[in-house]
């Protein structure tokens, strides 16, 4: 659907997911569920979510009202310019830093994104053009742990160069917080961004407009972009292509099993890494109270995922354009695309449209399903018990004493896992007999360096294929912003591989009594603390030698 600005968006429901439209577009139009959104009215989602809500709902206009940054956002970026200042770090976890990677990754402009504690990856950061270099630092609590401590490494580093951080160090929080505060006392350069929008839906905030503006994207054409379809998804009307893909995404009500998977499919859209944002947005709002969306990110149309049809997955093809998909309700079908919303044909939608549009489809689209659910998709339980559970380790570690040691791989796992296992190839077996053959899926998440140990990711598709299930791959700690609050909160029907591994050098947080390695360590074992907790089997792999550790990985499970 375009509007008279040339702007577009297209979604189309085929299969289960034309039925799943048919079933609640109508619905929503009657409770004028657009418009209410849109005026921002907290009781959409019950009295439970109400006062949640209440704060969280600015997103909707913010293609308008945060117009005023793009002057001066501009007007940073040449001041920085004109001193040298060319290459952008963003020290952020989450909504702090997932819209930049994808603004700039689109825009083929250059961002250098820290979300980690993994002290080789911070290391190798801080080693490359620190003369050039600004750094952004983003957090909407201002007390992000691994944002505070990427902080605390660069103003050393800049120092030990004799170099004033107050020059080279930009933040963006929310009006006052604890960094708010600490920043201006110390001299830096502050921007606050609006408090009434949760970091997942702040891609159009401060969050996500200085650091991709500092790095030279053109953040005043992404904001026209979400302008020009603003009102279209403001429309209580069966064609609005929020409603249709927010059904879509929520499924048939009384599905059995429930459609709760959606592979995210680049399949020619010039978007790079939509996923990988849209998967934070959709599994930390709705994977709460026993259900949710569990957000697959595949590597294309040829992702084992699509071969298996598994009636419990949604694809959604990330397309170019018109030529790869048909409007969103173009001719006033529900966005059906002409096969009658068969349940028995597999559940499919085909999107399409600019950044900026489809940044505001996809939040509009999460809260439409998030409604459809029953769940409010603005908190984030899970989360913080993670966060709760690092700290306390780092408070007084304790040591994970390993099954087995193979090949200097130390392999762990909940209670009872492992009888009687003793290599690494019946560990593996071990895990995935726990797996699920209608609704389960893998999680595999990999604490170490996602630079050098790059190739790691390329585990997933093979074990997607070997076990004819939904499989993910996260980099920790960044994915326990994301989908760990789903793998916690959601349905009990995953399996977890975690691996971790010795740094090469480990790196002291200043001014902490602690290091990067120990930190994120601590990170691993939280993380795998609450899902033991909570009934869910883990795998625990620490290799002793990354290098070596992870080529011996690629063989077994791939």
């Amino acid at each position: 659907m375009s509007d008279q600005h040339g702007a577009h968006l297209e979604v189309a429901a085929s299969g289960a997911a034309a039925s799943a439209v048919r079933a609640h577009v109508p619905a929503l139009v009657d409770e004028r569920f657009a418009s209410r959104l849109f005026a921002q009215d907290a009781t959409l989602w019950g009295p439970d979510a109400e006062r949640e809500a209440a704060i969280r709902l600015s997103w909707v206009g913010l293609a308008r009202s945060s117009r005023h940054m793009v002057g001066e956002v501009a007007a940073l970026r040449d001041t920085l310019s004109a001193a040298g200042l060319d290459h952008v770090v963003l020290c952020g976890m989450g909504g702090s830093s997932l819209a930049p990677e994808v603004i700039c990754a689109t825009a083929g402009v250059p961002l250098t994104v820290l979300d980690s504690s993994d002290p080789d990856y911070v290391r190798s950061a801080l080693g490359d053009r620190l003369e050039r270099t600004v750094v952004v630092v983003s957090s909407k609590s201002g007390g992000t742990l691994e944002t505070d401590s990427q902080r605390r490494a660069y103003e050393q580093a800049f120092r030990a160069a004799g170099i004033d951080p107050t020059q080279r160090i930009v933040v963006v929080t929310d009006p006052g917080s604890p960094l708010e505060v600490s920043a201006h006392a110390a001299g830096y350069r502050v921007v606050v961004a609006d408090p009434h929008v949760g970091g997942r839906y702040s891609a159009l905030t401060a969050f996500g407009l200085v650091p991709s503006g500092l790095a030279g994207v053109d953040v005043g054409a992404l904001l026209d972009e979400a302008d020009s379809v603003a009102d279209l998804l403001a429309q209580d009307d069966e064609a609005n292509p929020g409603l249709v893909l927010g059904a879509a995404l929520a499924g048939t009500p009384g599905a059995d099993p429930p459609r709760d998977k959606v592979l995210l499919v680049p399949d020619g859209t010039p978007i790079r890494g939509l996923g990988d944002w849209a998967e934070q947005l959709i599994a930390e709002s709705t994977g709460k109270l026993g259900r949710g969306l569990l957000p697959v990110v595949v590597e294309g149309p040829a992702a084992p995922e699509l071969a298996a049809a598994s009636a419990d997955v949604l694809a959604v093809h990330l397309v170019s354009g018109t030529d790869d998909a048909e409007p969103a309700a173009a001719d006033g079908d529900n966005g059906d695309n002409g096969d009658n919303g068969n349940e028995a044909t597999p559940a499919q939608a085909v999107v399409a449209g600019s950044l900026g549009a489809q940044l505001l489809l996809w939040e509009v689209a999460t809260a439409v399903a998030g409604r459809l659910l029953g769940i409010n998709p603005f908190d984030q339980p899970d989360v913080e018990s993670a966060k709760r559970a690092a700290r306390r380790l780092l408070d007084a570690p304790s040591e994970d004493k390993p099954a087995f040691v193979s090949d200097g791989i130390a392999v762990s796992a909940t209670p009872g896992l492992l009888d009687g296992v003793d290599d690494l190839a019946g560990a593996l077996a071990a895990l995935l007999g726990h797996l699920d053959s209608q609704r389960g899926y893998l999680a595999v998440s990999a604490y170490l360096d996602r630079g050098a140990q790059a190739a790691l990711a390329g585990v997933r598709a093979p074990l997607a294929r070997r076990t004819g299930r939904a499989t993910t791959f996260g980099w920790g700690p960044r994915f326990l912003h994301s989908t760990g609050q789903y793998h916690k909160g959601g349905p009990a029907t995953g399996v977890y591989l975690q691996i971790t591994g010795a740094p090469h050098t480990d790196l002291q947080v200043p001014g902490q009594p602690f290091t990067f390695g120990e930190l994120i360590g601590a990170q691993a074992a939280g993380d795998a603390q609450v899902l033991a907790d909570r009934g869910r089997p883990v795998l625990r792999l620490h290799l002793s030698d990354r290098d070596a550790g992870v080529a011996r990985l690629l063989r077994v499970l791939q």
